[in-house]
C-alpha cells in the first residue's frame, strides 16, 4: 500500500490556516478572565468586543482578518502548483518564504510599523503569485 505524504508547501497550508487564530489570540491575550464590566474579553459578543478594542489589540484584529482574507488565494495556489507538477523544493521554499512572510506581516502589523507592513505584504503577494506560477509550462 502506498501512503500520500504531506510536502512541506502542505504544512505551509495548515500553518496559514492557523495563523488567523494566533492573531486572535493576540488580540484577546490578557483580557480573558477579566470581567467583562472591566473591560474583559466577551466571549458572548467576541466580533463587537473585538471592534471596540485599539491600539495594538486592533491591530491584531486586523491582521486576524488580512490573514483569513490571504488565506484561499494561498491554499489556490499550491494546489495549483502541485497538480501542474511544479518543482516541489522550489515550491516548498516559495510557500516557506510566504508564511514567513506571513509572520513578519503580522509582526509589523500589530507593531503599527504601516508602511513597512505594506511592503511585507507586497512581498508575500509576490511570493503568492510566484507558487501559482512555479508549475507553468
Amino acid at each position: 500500500m502506498q501512503y500520500a505524504h504531506f510536502t512541506v508547501a502542505y504544512w505551509c497550508v495548515l500553518i496559514a490556516a492557523i495563523l488567523p487564530i494566533v492573531c486572535a489570540g493576540i488580540a484577546k491575550s490578557g483580557r480573558i478572565g477579566v470581567p467583562r464590566k472591566q473591560g474583559g474579553y466577551d466571549n458572548v459578543n467576541p466580533r463587537e468586543w473585538l471592534a471596540r478594542q485599539t491600539d495594538w489589540r486592533a491591530r491584531a484584529n486586523g491582521a486576524q482578518a488580512n490573514s483569513f482574507e490571504a488565506l484561499p488565494f494561498f491554499i489556490g495556489a499550491v494546489i495549483i502548483a502541485h497538480q501542474l507538477g511544479a518543482p516541489q523544493a522550489r515550491l516548498d521554499v516559495l510557500a516557506f518564504l510566504f508564511i514567513v512572510l506571513r509572520l513578519l506581516y503580522i509582526m509589523m502589523y500589530v507593531s503599527g510599523m504601516a508602511n513597512v507592513r505594506s511592503a511585507v505584504w507586497f512581498a508575500g503577494f509576490l511570493a503568492n503569485v510566484a507558487i501559482l506560477l512555479v508549475g507553468y509550462r
